[in-house]
């Protein structure tokens, strides 16, 4: 189809001489001619005002028009000449080609839509066809050349190249469907009613044909729903007089019926529509009848959103009581709004609310969202619910009851605090003397006003419309509908409107809109703030209580809060405020804009002084630290340590200061007073707020006024997000907690404590509550490092932790990884102990024990040693009977001159065992020599002295005195060595030297007990002492009686 034709294009244009005139002033020009068919119609036009760019149409008839926007019509010439007075024409003016393709229901006229190439081309183009079609017949749109493709809403096309399909039928872009060149769409199926644009950039031509347009027979399909009524409900659809051709069929087989309009009873049936889209032809009434004369058990009332979801309908609810009764809506929150009859809401969704009395009386039309939350319709009334098609319902109920009441409609409605102005409207259609009521419920510490707004007067036969203002208390205030209404009055009040006697058959009615006007009453308290000489302080007041009456104005505006900025001044205004109702914060910021600028010794935080007029002491005061670009900010106490509040480690203080992160996470609450604590410093690398907290008791924080809360520096940057410095106590155990703790640390951030631990203690890490995440990525680690050693122990968050002894400072990390689920939080107790000295035990009891074993074997050698030496110098002495001579006696000392002391005869060179113990050795023990004696060649045997020769001695083998009976002979064995050198023997004074009773109780169990027999004298020298002789006793005289004493005279081994 042939559109537009170029026929000239010329710039520097030459024009006739009656345009001369009008472009003087152009620099450049475009002239172009076309010519144009009868459905079709071309629109330029420039955003640009006409003296910079404007647009001609030449022709002979006419004469020149100029404007900022041209219509070529086929009703014009057939031949038209534009001149485009352009500095850049191509990107000042656009191009609308609009055409128009109408259809049978066998052929379109034309049959494509495209253009002559090249068409306007460098012009920004767009192209718009109006496809209709007959109400039976649809449209296939056909696309050549690749197809398209589908893209979203906003989407552009790389080409510049666009389609956009409307199939809304009224070019509104209801239904809009956007393309784009080479995609697999090759064709639409379209409704009889259809448009198609096509936008091209300037550079881009245009290749018809662009798409063709085939008729094509509708094939009706239908739509077939199960529908299940509630009881007492009644299902009615009707078709819309302008719908399309559509019908509705009820029921299966012979009972099926079809129709226009079909109701539907309680039971379940099947509604089935002729066409596919019914809710463009339908509507729909939800009809439930709700009788409580009889029985009055109904819950609330709702409206049911499966019923028919996407139709036009309306849901009717037909109430009744007994005549002598009311029935009563109660509306949730928020409650209803009314609005003029005929409105509808904005989320529409429309109620009305009728009764039958005298006739239907029409008591109002409400919206969702307002006051009145209450009705009481006498007798029998409708509620009704209207939504229109393709609207979501939204749930809101209502609850209905029986009740004694007005024999009028009353509405109560609850006015909002604040100050506010409500709108009300009276009944539609009130018969004679008949009328009603609202009641209103004013907040406390508010007044109230009345306003009429334009009342309408019915034609009264007698009285008049009476409006009656009733109070608690208080007489009764009739007015007119001329007469000025209550205004600032307080407490809550009825109205009632009664009207007059009508004139029968009158035209005019009764209608009244009023206004009820709510406001803060009593006197409000005004402060002037003024913060500009205080840099960086800014003041906010709030109500703690949202309940609460009290209003804040700030400069005259109230506001929920009001926050004076830092540096200006501001009015403040307080009306009905307690100070037990407010909360007065003030934010201070320090700002660091450069390191090398700020005071590295630090900021002492302090509570700012305010105006005294301020009717609430300080209760908070915060504290924002803006850290500059690589830098970072450390806390310390000025008065020592900090302590972390958690887990029992609570502030003895009546303050404690709340850190966060600027993204809101917190890094623990800390006590600033006392000094009690273990953390030394805490380092974080971003800006942080600094936040007081109190306790109930503590009211006011101006008698912090003098006293520094915190020391803040800044330092360079730190490589943790946050590094806390401690170090723990000796006499307590403190707990560390994680950052944000309970909540868990932020995902792939980390922390670090560098925890010092004093000489000769050790540290036990326990970790007393735990939170692991599950880990999208890597991992969240926890690593123990000791600073004086290469010990490190980590753990993941997989892995089970035990605990940990450092035996000296050390630092413990913390990294968490990207959480999927879960959060990393920790609670870590660090106690200190004494170390232990098990080393040094152990080395001493080593020692211990070699020198206690080198000390047995001493001991041993010595035993041996001396065994050896007692073996060597042991010697037998035989002593026979008879008389013995002892040194000092005459014959003694006759025989031997020499005495004891002068010569060696006590000395042997050697003894040989044999020769005296030769005796064990015989066999039998018995030798013809006689017992005792060695049997064999006697040599150097010792033989006991028994005096000179000369003297009158007895013979070896004589019976001494000692009597009869006697061992003759006998030999004695010398005592073991156990028995007489462990231990040493005492000296022991000798006895008589005569005395033959004496025996050795020692030698008594020794096998060669055999040496003397009992009696027989001792002539060993058991001392270095000369023995004292002592007189001899008369033998006679003896009697061995035990009176006496014991002659057993101890000695000392002989060696």
């Amino acid at each position: 189809m042939k559109m537009i034709k170029v026929m000239k294009i010329k710039m520097g244009c030459l024009i006739p001489a009656m345009l001369l005139a009008l472009l003087l002033t152009a620099s450049e020009c475009l002239q172009i001619s076309v010519q144009l068919d009868k459905d079709s119609t071309v629109t330029l036009s420039t955003l640009l005002s006409q003296d910079q760019c404007s647009i001609c149409v030449i022709n002979d008839q006419t004469g020149p028009d100029c404007s900022t926007s041209q219509i070529i019509s086929p009703s014009e010439t057939i031949n038209s000449t534009l001149l485009l007075n352009c500095s850049q024409p191509y990107t000042s003016v656009s191009v609308l080609i609009r055409s128009r393709i109408v259809c049978s229901k066998s052929s379109c006229s034309p049959g494509v839509g495209g253009v002559l190439d090249p068409f306007l081309l460098g012009f920004s183009r767009t192209l718009v066809w109006d496809l209709r079609a007959p109400v039976d017949a649809a449209l296939v749109v056909e696309f050549p050349g690749g197809g398209l493709q589908k893209v979203g809403d906003g989407g552009r096309c790389e080409d510049g190249y666009q389609y956009s399909v409307d199939t809304s039928g009224s070019g509104d872009g209801t239904q809009l469907q956007r393309f784009c060149r080479n995609g697999s769409v090759d064709h639409l199926e379209l409704r009889n009613q259809a448009n198609v644009t096509i936008t091209v950039s300037p550079q881009e031509q245009l290749n018809p044909p662009l798409f063709t347009v085939t008729p094509t027979t509708l094939q009706k399909k239908g739509r077939t729903m199960a529908v299940v009524p509630d009881p007492n409900t009644s299902v009615t659809i009707k078709k819309s007089p302008q719908g399309p051709d559509c019908t509705v069929c009820v029921g299966e087989g012979t009972s099926r019926t079809c129709g226009s309009t079909q109701t539907l009873s309680d039971a379940q049936t099947t509604v089935e529509f002729s066409c596919s889209r019914p809710q463009d032809a339908f509507t729909v009434e939800i009809i439930r009848d709700l009788d409580c004369t009889k029985s009055c058990s109904y819950d609330s009332i709702h409206s049911d959103a499966s019923f028919f979801p996407d139709f036009s309908k309306t849901f009717i609810w037909d109430l009744k009581v007994s005549s002598v009764k009311s029935f009563q809506l109660d509306f949730p929150e928020p409650g209803m709004r009314q609005i003029p009859s005929g409105d509808l809401c904005p989320d529409k969704h429309t109620y009305s609310v009728v009764m039958y009395q005298r006739g239907t009386v029409g008591v109002g039309t409400f919206c969702r969202n307002g006051t009145v939350t209450r009705m009481q319709i006498p007798y029998k009334g409708r509620v009704t619910l209207a939504v229109p098609k393709d609207t979501p319902l939204i749930q809101s109920d209502f609850i209905y009851s029986e009740t004694t009441g007005s024999v009028w409609p009353v509405v109560v409605a609850t006015l909002p605090r604040g100050q506010s102005s409500t709108e009300f409207y009276s009944a539609s259609g009130i018969p004679s003397d008949y009328g009603m009521s609202w009641s209103f419920v004013v907040p406390p510490l508010h007044n109230f006003s009345v306003e009429f707004v334009d009342p309408q007067k019915p034609e009264c036969q007698s009285k008049e419309v009476k409006v009656t203002y009733l109070q608690d208390r208080k007489p009764p205030l009739d007015k007119t509908l001329t007469d000025a209404q209550p205004s600032n009055y307080q407490g809550n009040f009825n109205l009632s409107l009664t009207n007059c006697d009508l004139k029968k058959n009158s035209a005019s009615s009764l209608l009244l809109k009023y206004r009820v006007s709510v406001f803060r009453s009593g006197v409000p308290y005004h402060c002037t703030v003024d913060l500009s000489a205080d840099a960086g302080l800014s003041v906010e007041v709030g109500s703690r209580t949202p309940g609460s009456f009290c209003e804040l104005s700030l400069n005259s505006v109230v506001q929920e809060k009001i926050t004076v900025p830092s540096g200006s001044r501001a009015e403040l205004s307080f009306l009905d405020c307690p100070s037990t109702d407010l909360l007065l914060t003030v934010t201070k910021t320090l700002e660091c804009k450069s390191l090398s600028s700020c005071l590295r010794s630090g900021n002492l935080l302090t509570v700012p002084a305010l105006d005294p007029c301020l009717p609430v002491p300080l209760q908070q005061v915060r504290w924002d630290v803006q850290v500059p670009h690589q830098g970072s900010v450390e806390l310390s106490s000025p008065q020592g340590t900090l302590l972390q509040s958690v887990l029992g480690q609570d502030c003895t203080g009546s303050v404690s200061l709340l850190v966060s992160q600027s993204d809101g996470s917190g890094l623990g609450r800390f006590c600033p007073l006392g000094g009690q604590g273990a953390i030394q410093k805490v380092q974080v690398r971003s800006s942080i707020s600094i936040t007081t907290t109190t306790d109930p008791t503590t009211r006011d924080l101006s008698k912090y006024l003098r006293e520094p809360l915190l020391n803040v520096s800044f330092i360079p940057e730190i490589t943790d997000e946050v590094i806390y410095t401690t170090s723990p106590l000796v006499s307590s155990p403190i707990v560390l907690a994680t950052p944000n703790w309970p909540a868990g640390m932020k995902p792939d951030s980390t922390v670090s404590w560098l925890i010092s631990v004093p000489e000769e203690h050790s540290a036990e890490l326990l970790f007393i509550n735990i939170s692991q995440p599950s880990c999208r990525q890597s991992h969240a680690t926890v690593t123990i490092q000791e600073l004086d050693s290469t010990r490190k122990w980590s753990f993941r968050e997989d892995e089970k932790m035990e605990k940990y002894d450092a035996q000296s400072s050390f630092y413990l990390n913390m990294s968490n990884c990207e959480p999927e689920q879960g959060n990393f939080a920790f609670l870590t107790k660090i106690s200190l102990q004494k170390k232990s000295r098990k080393l040094l035990s152990i080395i001493l009891a080593v020692v211990g024990a070699l020198l206690a074993v080198m000390m047995i074997i001493l001991a041993v050698v010595c035993v041996v040693v001396r065994k050896k030496k007692r073996q060597v110098n042991r010697s037998s002495i035989y002593i026979p009977k008879g008389a013995v001579s002892l040194p000092g006696d005459a014959t003694f000392s006759t025989s031997f001159p020499k005495s004891r002391v002068d010569n060696e005869s006590h000395v042997y060179d050697s003894i040989d065992d044999t020769m005296i113990y030769g005796h064990l050795l015989a066999a039998d023990g018995q030798t013809d020599r006689g017992p005792g004696h060695y049997n064999g060649h006697q040599v150097g045997t010792y033989h006991t002295f028994t005096g000179p020769a000369d003297s009158a001695v007895a013979e070896p083998g004589s019976e001494p005195d000692g009597g009869p009976g006697h061992e003759k002979d006998s030999y004695r064995p010398f005592l073991a060595p156990s028995d007489t050198f462990i231990p040493s023997r005492p000296r022991t004074p000798l006895g008589p030297l005569d005395s033959m009773g004496y025996e050795d109780r020692r030698m008594v169990d020794n096998e060669l007990y055999t040496f003397k027999n009992p009696a027989d004298p001792n002539t060993i020298r058991l001392s270095a002492a000369e023995p004292i002789r002592l007189p001899e006793p008369d033998t006679g005289s003896w009697t061995g009686s035990d009176d006496e004493p014991d002659p057993e005279t101890h000695y000392d081994m002989a060696m």
